[in-house]
């Protein structure tokens, strides 16, 4: 892996007993210990989103063997399970909110899985991990209309800046989906940087507001983890995952098309 080629690692839950939503793309806390260890003992080097994108942005160089450990949605887990994990290598990491689905007075009740609160969301900030925007209620913003999808980025924003006092700069779209017009929004709204998923490694070429990321499951085992960290064998490791993208996205157009006519 070279310093150009950057595994951003995506997250959801960490839980030892998720509930069914959030089982397949949660880990146990046991994994996530483990998993930051061999990212401590092989010398990789974690970065925030922003720290990333402002390097690339500016010419500067990367650090040995960069890694970004990020997480999306908003998932009481991570605070509990993961703080402590991260803080135990003095990791940074991004954690990315859907503010509707964050417990307290914006909760639109449609969280998957026992929310974060903005008490803990504060404490995580203060440890050092980055906090990003994911929209207010995980729409696919592809599929909203203009005036929808920039209220769903405007309350992100705004409700993100009013309880941690800062704008946020980096953002992840809701299931990875976005367009060119999503990504000017995004951009519109003072949003820096912004992931998708692809499953494949981060690279500067691919422009700060498509850039991509692996997923980490509660399937992946040791192997699959190191394969991830290394870029190798990613194209088989998520070719069904591939697979069924481009057949949905393909009826994601024809929806989007429906409702324009």
């Amino acid at each position: 892996m070279t310093p150009e080629r950057v595994p951003i690692l995506m997250y959801h839950a960490v839980a030892a007993d998720p509930g069914d939503a959030t089982r397949t793309l949660s880990v146990t806390p046991e994994a996530f210990a483990e998993q930051l260890a061999v990212i401590a003992d092989r010398g990789l080097t974690p970065l925030t989103t922003a720290d990333l994108a402002a390097r690339w942005r500016a010419g500067r160089p990367l650090p040995d063997r960069p890694v970004l450990i990020t997480f999306d949605d908003g998932y009481e887990g991570v605070h509990r399970h993961a703080l402590p994990a991260l803080a135990e290598h003095g990791f940074p990491a991004t954690l990315f909110v859907s503010t509707g689905w964050i417990r307290g007075a914006y909760d639109t009740g449609g969280g998957l899985d026992t929310m974060l609160d903005w008490h803990q969301i504060r404490r995580l900030a203060d440890a050092g991990v980055e906090i990003g925007g994911h929209s207010h209620t995980h729409p696919q913003l592809d599929q909203l209309d203009d005036a929808t999808l920039r209220a769903e980025l405007t309350r992100c924003r705004d409700i993100v800046a009013d309880e941690l006092g800062a704008l946020p700069v980096s953002f992840a779209y809701p299931y990875g989906y976005s367009s060119r017009r999503v990504r000017a929004a995004v951009r519109g709204h003072g949003f820096a940087q912004a992931l998708a998923v692809g499953n494949s490694l981060a690279r500067r070429a691919q422009g700060p507001y498509a850039l991509r990321r692996v997923t980490v499951r509660r399937a992946t085992d040791a192997t699959e983890f190191e394969r991830l960290l290394d870029g190798r064998a990613i194209g088989r490791t998520f070719a069904r995952d591939r697979a069924l993208t481009k057949g949905y996205a393909v009826v994601r157009r024809t929806r989007r098309l429906q409702r324009l006519v």
